[in-house]
């Protein structure tokens, strides 16, 4: 079976998407189907130093860069890829589109339905209420000419939650619908990781950390998130808050002088974009990840913070809350800013409640986020598809 899955980008910078892909190629290719991927040399501002028009092998994963030829948002047009799909596509049994309202999967998805090749589209979270009023006007023209057309003509869309499948009904599609988690990676524990993150980022030893690991985006919201942790003083002499993660130039500007506004600048640290190691360190070392976003189909690096035992404070927004609340893996939030800053502040001052949190969060990463077993479900999934079977993982409402 050859699989091609189809991106517009594969920057780091670009955080869950980026991993997931990657993560669902490799464990798929441990399986024996041969899965690739097709996406431009986008790294947001500049480029992947990769070679284009050639399959290269990326982080493990065989790939297939082309030259952007604009970034527009995430848009992100290519003529080579595009010429690339042209004469390629029909050698590949089905197609595994991540992203709407972009170019790439865009073109995949309308070449596979001439071709007569089956394909699968992963929404990634955008048709949550949010997401679709952002550039509200461009995206209503976009759905009633493109996107729920070409969702409709899938051979199954590729949902993490039930709430993501319940979206994409709401959007007006009827194909079918998968749901099937993301999943993480074990950590190799570190006993040393707390100290050395106090000593890394120059963090009395005593202070509790709250992490955000996440991009410095509007729809995170680590405004809202310093704004709750501004009022936990005069307690917050002993706390220190993480965020580590890049964003646009002016909105990280905006957050540093937030921190100058509301008193607590000693006691935030902006990491930057982390990855690797220097990510472990962060979820290993920190005390409690909190992630206040308005919308987060999955939320990878919050199944990361539980994989690591660190216990979560999230918002109902965050589609994986269901399982953190089932489990009692961390607190979900409603986004007033009173209820955050006592949230944060019974975590911060138990160390047994976190520790217990944190446990029961390992338990269901380990049981439910496993990648071996996802990308067996995934593989399922294509066998069904091709052969024409019922699928064992549908969505029904």
């Amino acid at each position: 079976m050859r699989v091609l899955h189809v991106l517009p980008s594969l920057s780091y910078r670009l955080g869950g998407p980026t991993q997931a892909a990657l993560n669902i190629v490799r464990t798929l290719r441990d399986l024996d189907v041969d899965a690739e991927i097709a996406t431009t040399n986008d790294d947001e501002s500049s480029f992947l130093d990769v070679p284009t028009g050639r399959r290269f092998d990326y982080d493990g994963v065989p790939v297939w860069f082309f030259s952007r030829l604009a970034r527009l948002k995430a848009f992100i047009p290519s003529i080579g890829l595009t010429q690339w799909m042209v004469n390629h596509l029909e050698e590949y049994d089905l197609i595994h589109n991540h992203y709407l309202f972009c170019y790439a999967p865009t073109v995949a998805a309308r070449l596979a339905q001439y071709r007569g090749v089956p394909y699968i589209t992963r929404t990634i979270g955008q048709l949550t209420p949010w997401a679709l009023q952002q550039s509200q006007h461009r995206k209503q023209i976009y759905s009633r000419l493109i996107e729920r057309p070409t969702l409709n003509r899938a051979a199954a869309v590729h949902c993490t939650t039930v709430a993501e499948a319940e979206d994409v009904r709401r959007f007006g599609v009827t194909a079918p619908t998968l749901v099937l988690p993301l999943g993480v990676n074990p950590i190799a524990v570190d006993l040393s990781a707390a100290a050395r993150l106090r000593d890394r980022y120059a963090i009395p030893t005593n202070s509790t950390i709250t992490l955000f690991l996440s991009r410095l985006h509007e729809k995170k919201r680590p405004d809202f998130l310093l704004r709750a942790f501004a009022q936990l003083a005069p307690k917050s002499q002993g706390h220190h808050l993480l965020l580590a993660g890049s964003g646009e130039a002016g909105y990280c500007d905006c957050l540093h002088a937030l921190t100058h506004t509301l008193g607590i600048a000693d006691s935030v640290t902006f990491t930057g974009f982390v990855s690797g190691s220097d990510k472990n360190l962060l979820l290993q070392g920190a005390d409690l990840f909190a992630l206040p976003s308005y919308s987060e189909n999955f939320g990878i690096a919050v199944a990361e913070a539980l994989a690591a035992s660190l216990p979560v404070i999230i918002t109902p927004d965050v589609q994986i809350a269901p399982d953190v609340a089932a489990v009692q893996a961390g607190l979900v939030v409603p986004d007033r800013l009173e209820d955050w800053t006592e949230a944060l502040d019974t975590l911060l001052c138990s160390s047994s409640l976190r520790t217990q949190l944190g446990q029961n969060g390992q338990r269901l990463a380990k049981t439910k986020y496993s990648w071996p077993a996802i990308a067996q479900n995934l593989s399922q999934s294509y066998d069904e598809i091709l052969t024409g079977q019922p699928l064992s993982f549908a969505y029904r409402s």
